[in-house]
């Protein structure tokens, strides 16, 4: 594949000014992408006048314009996730015979964007835009597991931040952190009948091009049709299809024996219950 040098140019400013939480000085993109100040120059002026960046002169800074804006909004629009992941969720379905989901992370909820339920399967608590706390579901646990811990931390802060249903569920910040830790070691979350009763599931994050986790695949299925080593066949599954999405939307893969994969014969702890 050949690489335009002028467009990789271009993204990498633009990926830059993204990060930042204010606008910045030319002298610092061009000091922290690597390009010559006069190269940063030329782009910022191409893309101020395409409105993709705004230069505010008083300050002598550089930020975000609303062509930007527009670019988001059209990804949002288009909801390229959820059709990139309807045919590997179709498939984990047909190869695992329960229902799977696709679930986003927004503030400490997980939003639900994708639902394929399998044949004969009844409807689940988590259908398409159904919010959960993140900290019950399989599906946040493996996003979380993930993100820097000061960003877990940051979510939740206190107690008061834990939400528990049926009486299950972590309470505190170390409670979390012992699922997560769990999750990051195994390659998937878990979930024991802290959604629904009767229910349990698994989930594998889903990785940006930064190997950032920007969603989970979960399977749900009935405690009493799965033991445990069904279940680590299951969680193998899912990790494959949150691979192969990881590939579909440019993301970095896991290395082996990381996030996403699934330590051989190492079933979680006896399970209860239900989720994604």
């Amino acid at each position: 594949m050949s690489i335009v040098p002028a467009a990789a140019q271009v993204l990498a400013v633009l990926r830059y000014l993204a990060r930042q939480a204010a606008p910045v000085p030319a002298a610092a993109i061009s000091r922290d992408v690597g390009l010559p100040r006069s190269t940063t120059y030329h782009l910022l002026d191409t893309l101020a006048a395409d409105g993709f960046v705004v230069h505010l002169p008083e300050e002598r800074r550089y930020g975000l314009g609303v062509s930007a804006f527009e670019l988001a909004s059209g990804y949002e629009r288009q909801a390229p996730i959820q059709r990139l992941a309807r045919a590997p969720l179709a498939a984990l379905v047909d190869r695992t015979g329960h229902n799977a989901n696709l679930a986003v992370l927004h503030g400490r909820e997980v939003i639900y964007v994708i639902e394929e339920r399998a044949p004969g399967r009844p409807p689940l608590i988590s259908e398409v835009g159904v919010r959960l706390p993140a900290t019950l579901t399989a599906s946040g646990r493996a996003v979380l597991a993930l993100l820097p811990p000061a960003q877990v931390r940051a979510l939740f802060p206190d107690r008061s931040a834990f939400v528990q249903r049926n009486g299950a569920g972590p309470a505190t910040l170390t409670a979390l952190r012992t699922l997560l830790a769990q999750a990051r070691r195994r390659g998937y979350a878990t979930e024991e009948g802290e959604v629904t009763r009767g229910l349990s599931s698994v989930a594998a994050p889903v990785l940006d091009h930064h190997a950032h986790p920007i969603a989970g695949v979960s399977v749900t299925f009935p405690d009493e049709a799965v033991d445990e080593a069904e279940q680590v066949r299951i969680a193998g599954h899912v990790a494959q299809t949150a691979r192969e999405l990881t590939r579909r939307v440019g993301g970095a893969t896991a290395a082996p024996g990381g996030p996403g994969t699934p330590e051989p014969g190492r079933p979680p702890r006896k399970r209860q219950g239900r989720e994604r």
